[in-house]
């Protein structure tokens, strides 16, 4: 599959298009200085980054919001150049809750609508001001899921006007079946966001959401921070990989461009989040080069199974994703 940076858009099933690279700005708001999202997102747009990931549990959607409006009135893009994801949170997965809550997320952005709104994770938290709902004892506290009529709601927000696209994210089969098979269907999601890179390459998920023309979206294509509260940090590093170096060396580049590059050229979108401009800029430049057939074959054969992002500390909910083999 060849890419240039002119056409770097892969087609959804909707009409509409995603481009195939994309920043990632989930950063601990403890650690990150404010204004730092900021800074980051207009260097992005700057560098030639047109497709943005967000979420309203990222707590930094005003700046995000704030860099996309700074720079259409630079003139530096247009807001039809821009591609922002945003996401429904686990507190809002009752249909009632569904549009206020997108429509608190544009509000914040400052923007009309959002190009792309998925369901963050199929598991639903009990609604309220709480982000993580706790009880007395720290237990999380769960709601009952109706993953069919919270995607009833979103379409509503399509037909609405407040997003172009609508898809899901960290869903495995079963739960895209859910959707897929809904009476009175109207739209399909067009992306599942799921962790995909060189050491868990997601082979028979890949497949079935082809089949059913569902975009794979890869957070952690780069392998992911290293913080064990929600990190598996016993599995290797990933950019040390001995294959993505040697890979790298032939065509002077990183083993983190490698990765991006053999993601993308399998028509699987990649968000590597990085707030460092040499490394957001070194991960844009992965449009002029191509990996052989047999390159290719060499990194999916480094497939591990490793799952970075486990989140296990919801691991006893009713519709934790990760417990079925895809």
């Amino acid at each position: 599959m060849e890419l240039t940076v002119e056409q770097h858009r892969i087609p959804l099933n909707d009409g509409n298009s995603i481009p195939v690279l994309g920043l990632g700005t989930y950063s601990p708001p403890a650690t990150t200085p404010k204004g730092t999202c900021l800074e980051s997102v207009k260097l992005a747009i700057d560098i030639g980054y047109r497709h943005i990931d967000g979420a309203y549990v990222y707590y930094n959607e005003n700046e995000v919001g704030e860099a996309i409006r700074t720079k259409i009135a630079e003139g530096k893009v247009k807001r039809e150049d821009i591609f922002y994801c945003g996401k429904l949170w686990n507190t809002c997965h009752p249909p009632e809750l569904v549009r206020p809550t997108l429509e608190k997320t544009l509000k914040t952005l400052g923007l009309d609508y959002v190009d792309l709104y998925i369901v963050e994770l199929p598991m639903a938290f009990k609604p309220g001001d709480a982000i993580y709902p706790r009880d007395e004892n720290g237990k999380y506290i769960y709601h009952k899921t109706d993953l069919c009529a919270t995607w009833e709601a979103l379409e509503e927000c399509k037909e609405a006007g407040l997003v172009k696209s609508l898809g899901v994210s960290n869903f495995n089969r079963r739960q895209l079946e859910l959707i897929l098979n809904k009476p009175g269907l109207k739209y399909k999601p067009t992306t599942n966001q799921v962790e995909c890179h060189p050491y868990f390459t997601q082979p028979k998920l890949l497949e079935f959401c082809r089949q059913h023309d569902i975009v794979i979206v890869g957070y952690s294509p780069i392998g992911t921070s290293r913080d064990a509260s929600w990190v598996n940090v016993s599995s290797p590093p990933l950019l040390e990989d001995p294959t993505l170096v040697r890979i790298g060396k032939k065509y002077g580049k990183t083993s983190a461009q490698v990765a991006l590059r053999f993601n993308a050229q399998r028509g699987v979108v990649v968000i590597p989040k990085s707030f460092n401009p040499k490394r957001m800029t070194e991960n844009f430049k992965i449009f002029d080069f191509s990996l052989t057939d047999e390159e290719m074959k060499d990194i999916e054969a480094l497939n591990k199974n490793i799952r970075y992002v486990e989140l296990l500390m919801w691991s006893d909910h009713p519709e934790y994703p990760f417990k079925e083999e895809y």
